[in-house]
């Protein structure tokens, strides 16, 4: 029987072999006989996936190091059942990854670090496999049918390492883009882009395939949504793959564009664009077909068995919404800009979050000095604004974040919610903010269904200029809002009976809500 080594705590796979003198010319890694390997893969724990993600993730480092010592289709057939049994540990730390509740700041950067290491491994190495692959490595010809079924878990591994970007709002490693085309381009060369293949048991799916889910999901969710939602917007995807079509030309039904010669990320299709040979259009008519037919599923309550959350408890309602959101954004024509952005240099005093924004106001108790932050302006329209600051400066600034803000040479505060975030590579944030409205007055409520002072609480009413809706738009604490209750509010030394309309959004610390706003006649007993 082989020497068995194991990774530790204190060294990595390949540290251990090396450490051992284990490559001669014959090599002695624990890896270089099937036998051995699958004892390995025997004994790594089956029910503790965060030990057995990291000890997988060491493995496929291992050999990717130390690829030279071993036929390429030996390196294959490991890597194949090291990343197979990978799997299932993936899915369980996604599920752990993205819950409804948010993470504690060790559990998050834990399973990060973990998932994160994971797909960069396995897409490293399957990318030294395509390229011993195409130099020729002796065993090449040998795992040559094998090739579709390298690009497309490569690409897959992509998408994973991705989407840990996404979570975090981080920078993406270029090369990263530039593997992703060669993968795709050589698949396409071969003509085998379209072929099918079993990626892992029961996932079913082709290079073209994998190809069209990454450049589509990066492109409609990357900067724009919170983690959970652009997760389970990438498992619609994955869900609806097979009706996105790869066009070499642009037909006017084109999505995302992607540059396989110079790849960058993908980029809104337009006429405008120059086009090019190496150009590839992303089209989705057939998904918002299959999209349509899912959400009128997810009306019902039902979530299909089929749409693979990776076990997540979801409510059908958010993942209705969420779909009803990715319908729009492969709508065409795409979105424009309705309001020019100037360029303009700003300072605004900014409180982030409900709390820090009642705060500001008349009826907030502040118990302290002013701690709102500054930020920089860089460009500005009517609907929002774009700032620039250091990501040191930005603890908790999220996707979805409620922004107070309010110029210097300015007496009152307006409202607004972080829409777009994006990292430069000085660890910048860019933070895209749509704002709500240009002020807002904090506001005494009473929800007419309790009585004493448990009816009593505070929000925040948008003073919305020239609307004549008879509408009030109301900030309040989270999970306020209820559609059966109806509240009454004081503003400017009157009281209005607030009857509600709909919840607008909920974020991470308040419901933004619509009221039929009806004033209420006062006695003088009263």
């Amino acid at each position: 029987m082989g020497v068995i080594l194991r990774p530790t705590r204190r060294e990595s796979a390949g540290e251990a072999a090396v450490a051992l003198g284990l490559f001669g010319k014959k090599s002695d890694h624990p890896l270089a006989d099937l036998k051995t390997a699958q004892q390995l893969l025997d004994d790594i724990p089956k029910t503790d996936s965060l030990k057995a993600l990291q000890e997988l993730s060491e493995w496929i480092e291992s050999i990717r190091e130390h690829a030279n010592d071993f036929k390429l289709d030996h390196q294959w057939a490991v890597l194949r059942m090291f990343d197979q049994a990978a799997q299932s540990h993936v899915r369980k730390l996604l599920h752990d990854y993205f819950p409804l509740q948010a993470l504690s700041k060790f559990q998050e950067n834990r399973l990060w670090t973990l998932l994160d290491a994971f797909y960069t491994q396995s897409e490293l190495s399957h990318y030294d496999v395509f390229t011993r692959y195409r130099e020729g490595a002796k065993g090449a010809s040998t795992i040559k049918s094998d090739l579709p079924l390298v690009c497309a878990r490569a690409i897959s591994a992509n998408t994973g390492r991705l989407k840990m970007s996404v979570a975090r709002y981080s920078i993406v490693d270029p090369t990263l883009w530039k593997h992703v085309a060669a993968f795709y381009s050589y698949a396409e060369a071969q003509s085998v882009q379209t072929d099918a293949v079993t990626m892992y048991p029961g996932v079913n799916t082709s290079v073209a395939q994998e190809f069209a889910v990454l450049v589509t999901w990066f492109g409609s969710t990357a900067g724009t949504m919170i983690p959970l939602h652009a997760h389970i917007t990438e498992r619609l995807f994955s869900y609806l793959g097979k009706g996105l079509q790869i066009s070499s030309s642009y037909n006017g039904i084109g999505i995302f564009a992607f540059d396989t010669a110079q790849p960058t990320p993908p980029m809104r299709a337009t006429a405008e664009a120059t086009i090019h040979p190496a150009l590839r259009f992303i089209e989705a008519e057939g998904v918002r077909q299959q999209l349509d037919s899912l959400i009128k599923t997810l009306e019902k309550g039902i979530i299909p068995d089929s749409l693979n959350l990776y076990g997540a408890k979801l409510e059908s309602e958010l993942v209705r919404d969420i779909a009803n959101s990715l319908m729009q954004s492969l709508t065409l024509p795409p979105p424009t800009r309705r309001n020019p952005r100037r360029q303009i240099k700003v300072n605004l005093k900014v409180a982030n979050g409900f709390f820090k924004m009642l705060e500001q106001t008349d009826v907030g108790l502040n118990f302290g000095a002013d701690e709102s932050e500054s930020w920089e302006v860089e460009d500005i329209s009517a609907t929002g604004f774009r700032s620039v600051i250091p990501l040191a400066r930005a603890e908790g600034v999220k996707i979805g974040t409620l922004v107070g803000s309010r110029p210097e040479s300015v007496s009152h505060w307006g409202a607004g919610v972080v829409r777009r975030l994006s990292r430069d590579a000085q660890n910048n944030l860019h933070i895209g903010v749509e704002v709500l409205s240009s002020r807002f007055v904090g506001v005494p409520l009473a929800d007419r269904a309790k009585a004493g002072a448990d009816a009593g609480m505070l929000g925040l009413y948008l003073n919305r200029p020239n609307d004549t809706s008879g509408e009030a738009w109301l900030l309040m604490k989270v999970e306020t809002f209820a559609i059966n209750r109806s509240l009454v509010m004081q503003l400017e030394d009157k009281e209005y009976l607030l009857l509600p309309l709909a919840l607008i959004e909920r974020g991470e610390d308040y419901d933004l809500a619509r009221y039929r706003m009806m004033e209420q006649e006062v006695s003088e007993d009263e």
